[in-house]
């Protein structure tokens, strides 16, 4: 007689439940990080195959540098939502996209000069500069640059819009199990329905895509561009200083998942691992024409809710989105969700950036009656919202103009203010397990 398996204590080698099994919990994996991931192409303007290429390739690439010890998965990163819509124009100019790629993949370089700089220096240290008063005002800010576009989306279909909105609510309020971890999901594919009952999908595109094809689209300018132009400075200078908030949000995420699991990964792999193989994905995405990556906080809600904390689960449900990424057909279906649908996700979705972003100045005990701590969030809140309503900051050097957005002034106004200012007693715990920045991801 087989031996009785003992879920209670959690199972860290899948094996032992047998192929069938893990085949069916990687696809369980693949469907927690969907919703979310093919979110971001919708509303970048980027490759759904593509997108979904990265993230696949991003979290084996990860589980390798991390010496296959951490069950994370990286799928889309809304923080560089913002970017995206600035150095596009809201979508007006998407011949931009490959400078925003450009400056996705050199905002991975800021990971690896961290987790370089934490195996020099240690980790106590580099986190002094980065503390929750400064990267939790910026994480309010990008939610509340994105909210014009929610709005945007939602007027052309207020109907599609608020079925999609009531249902992510409902599913995160009252949802039980599953449901409860893909409410992105099920709020896309209520509201399509919807669209299907009253016409407003055009299946005209799905006929014509070919069920074959290379995952890897490409316009007249590559799949990223790097030059001296003025708009691919001031991609990099909007896009590169939100690596500042997303980094923070990886600890915290890798908290999140020790937490679960019962295991330290601050300590074994170790951070300066983990952020160095997140940063690398993150860069390759960008190279390959995708959104950033980052570890994704829905598949640690089914680590928590199945007890199975085998990475190689992780590892399979990033083949199944390899494996889908080469279907075109596919892509067209997810191309046919209206804006409006795209709308009432985003707009609780951008409303949740900037809550996290309270959360972590709240679960972090920041002082706001200090002065000191006062005056670097206001001036960071300030900077981001006052700069971006008048197109940030051109000044030219050398010859060329460089433009600061809104968020790119923030960042650098906020980590000045908080080298200068005395009274920094902000110190890093890493040996907890518990979240020292709340995710972007939840």
């Amino acid at each position: 007689m087989a031996e009785k398996i003992d879920y209670s204590k959690g199972i860290y080698d899948a094996k032992q439940l047998g192929t069938p099994k893990m085949l069916i919990l990687g696809a369980q994996h693949m469907f927690a990080m969907f919703g979310a991931t093919v979110l971001v192409p919708l509303l970048t303007g980027l490759s759904v195959s593509t997108t979904l290429l990265c993230a696949g390739l991003g979290t084996l690439l990860f589980h390798f540098l991390c010496k296959g010890k951490v069950p994370a998965f990286l799928g889309s990163s809304f923080a560089y939502l913002g970017g995206f819509t600035i150095v596009t124009n809201g979508g007006a100019n998407p011949e931009n996209l490959p400078y925003a790629c450009a400056a996705v993949a050199l905002s991975g370089l800021v990971y690896v000069v961290f987790s370089a700089l934490i195996s020099a220096f240690g980790i106590r240290k580099m986190m002094r500069f980065f503390p929750p008063v400064v990267t939790g005002p910026i994480i309010i800010a990008i939610g509340l640059i994105l909210a014009p576009s929610a709005i945007s989306n939602c007027q052309s279909n207020w109907l599609l819009a608020f079925v999609a909105l009531a249902t992510v609510i409902i599913c995160n309020i009252w949802g039980k199990g599953m449901v409860k971890i893909l409410p992105i999901l099920i709020g896309v594919l209520v509201a399509y329905a919807v669209a299907l009952l009253t016409g407003a999908i055009d299946f005209q595109a799905i006929g014509e895509a070919a069920w074959f094809g290379i995952p890897l689209h490409k316009d007249s300018m590559g799949l990223f561009a790097m030059d001296g132009s003025e708009t691919f400075i001031s991609a990099v200078f909007t896009i590169v200083p939100i690596a500042l908030a997303t980094m923070m949000e990886h600890i915290g995420d890798i908290a999140a998942i020790s937490a679960t699991t019962g295991k330290n990964y601050i300590r074994d792999p170790g951070l300066n691992k983990t952020l160095l193989g997140d940063g690398l994905a993150t860069a390759m995405a960008g190279l390959l024409g995708g959104p950033a990556n980052t570890t994704y906080g829905e598949n640690t809600g089914v680590l928590a809710l199945t007890k199975i904390y085998d990475p190689l689960v992780i590892r399979i449900a990033a083949v199944f989105a390899m494996i889908l990424s080469f279907c075109p057909k596919f892509e067209a279906i997810i191309n046919t969700i209206p804006a409006g649908i795209v709308g009432g996700i985003s707009f609780v979705l951008y409303g949740m950036i900037s809550a996290i972003g309270v959360r972590n100045v709240v679960e972090n005990k920041v002082d706001f009656t200090n002065s000191r701590n006062l005056i670097i969030a206001a001036v960071i809140l300030v900077c981001a919202l006052g700069f971006n309503s008048v197109g940030g900051v051109t000044f030219a050097v050398f010859g060329v103009n460089i433009n600061l957005s809104g968020l790119a002034i923030a960042a650098i106004a906020g980590i000045l203010l908080n080298a200068i200012l005395p009274g920094n007693d902000y110190e890093f715990d890493e040996g907890s397990n518990e979240p020292e920045a709340a995710s972007l991801r939840v």
